[in-house]
């Protein structure tokens, strides 16, 4: 069977050294099989294992390859779609529970590198920066809605302060967040696998499930073995293909893509991100970035739909750069890479339960890296019977797109088009 690499990226040429995790081979039975290991998934299995659960996870390639492992690496807190627009979508009982929940996945995220001892050069800090008054101004009901729900971490920048934190002019102000910050996102999804391997699960890796044997003994199976467990949880997000046709209609893997700056040295980087936190403006469709733990940029933005990879990807995230930092047009780029992420209708995550014991959580929409940590905590608690707070998640609304799989594309394309013209025009 072909063994598939990491995609070249600055994450993959830093990665933490890690011994190869062998191919499944023959005929397992486990409590749980986990289908992906990302941040769900081996969010979900270090949960299980901590609480008594036999794990064994089903990886198509590598350890973190898909979103986990290219993301900006940037832990932002509550989801793609804010608490204000889940609560009039669904009532105030389940927007309480979900607000409560906003914030819980940068605490686990902190709670697993301190318990675990992971090398990823995690940071605190983020800066959302507004560009108009209009988006100031959602800033500051921003703040408010957030420190209803107990999130007090919170400081309003003016333009004066936003100068000190990132030397930037395009900005009117913003919003710093203490609990939010950044970290080696590889190097965090390869310490959560060792984490799950100290505590006796089991990762198979270039071990994609091909398909699932439904029923009260469900079966995955891979190219050259198969699972029996109890339970399956499904957490393959923008990589899971068809492999569960019922979710594929439901979402739409998307591309955004990232470049990496050559080391800048202590001064210029500095001069930067003085205080390194990491940052993204308040477009719809947003640039972020952030320094290194060597000091180089990691700059982000654009959107593909329907995950293709561009041809340039500098040309397009370049020119994005040089209009926030003029400063840095002498700097060469050493990498550039694309990674999809799985989007919805809604913008919101989209968990449930298929049959009694095939589980799910995707469609992060962006807002991935501190969603799918508390999304492997709450799938957990549902195995071990308490489902409140996984039940407000499943109650969301899941939306398939208009015109099915053949629409999805042009349809948000067209909707990325049109929130790209209020961005440019400041609506």
């Amino acid at each position: 069977m072909a063994n598939t690499p990491y995609p070249e990226s600055y994450y993959a040429a830093s990665a933490n050294a890690v011994p190869p995790r062998p191919a499944l081979q023959d005929e397992v039975e486990t409590d749980v099989c986990v289908i992906g290991a990302g941040y769900t998934g081996l969010s979900s299995a270090l949960f299980l294992l901590e609480n008594g659960f036999k794990v064994a996870v089903l990886e198509a390639a590598k350890v973190g390859f898909g979103a986990s492992g290219r993301n900006g690496g940037q832990i932002v807190n509550s989801y793609s779609r804010d608490i204000d627009v889940i609560e009039r979508s669904v009532g105030p009982k389940q927007a309480q529970l979900l607000g409560q929940m906003a914030f819980e996945g940068g605490r686990i995220i902190r709670e697993r590198v301190a318990k675990y001892n992971i090398q990823c050069d995690l940071k605190d800090g983020g800066v959302f920066a507004a560009l108009t008054a209009k988006q100031m101004g959602h800033l500051e009901s921003q703040k408010r809605l957030w420190e209803r729900f107990g999130h007090t971490q919170l400081e309003l920048l003016d333009e004066r302060r936003i100068r000190e934190v990132v030397a930037c002019d395009q900005y009117v102000g913003g919003m710093l967040d203490m609990s939010g910050g950044h970290i080696h996102p590889l190097n965090l999804a390869l310490g959560e696998a060792a984490a799950v391997e100290s505590l006796g699960g089991i990762i198979y890796e270039q071990s994609p499930a091909v398909r699932i044997e439904r029923g009260a003994s469900p079966v995955v199976h891979t190219p050259q073995g198969k699972v029996r467990a109890k339970f399956i949880i499904v957490a393959g997000n923008a990589y899971l293909g068809n492999l569960v046709p019922e979710l594929a209609a439901k979402s739409m893997p998307c591309g955004t893509q990232v470049i990496t700056t050559e080391p800048l040295g202590d001064e210029l980087a500095k001069s930067l991100l003085p205080q390194d936190y990491c940052v993204e403006d308040c477009n719809y469709l947003l640039d972020y970035y952030r320094l290194t733990g060597d000091k180089r940029l990691i700059f982000g933005g654009g959107v593909v739909y329907g995950a293709r990879d561009p041809a340039n990807i500098e040309a397009i995230i370049r020119p994005k750069m040089l209009k926030a930092f003029p400063q840095l047009k002498d700097v060469k780029i050493d990498y550039a890479w694309t990674g999809n992420f799985l989007l919805t209708l809604s913008r919101l995550p989209q968990v449930g339960r298929l049959g009694d014991n095939i589980y799910y959580s995707q469609g992060c929409s962006g807002h991935g890296v501190t969603y799918t940590h508390l999304a492997g905590k709450v799938l957990a608690e549902a195995l071990r019977g308490q489902a409140e707070r996984f039940d407000a998640f499943a109650d969301l609304p899941h939306y398939p797109f208009p015109g099915g799989q053949l629409l999805r594309t042009p349809f948000a394309a067209l909707g990325a088009w049109y929130y790209g013209l209020r961005d440019k025009f400041g609506y």
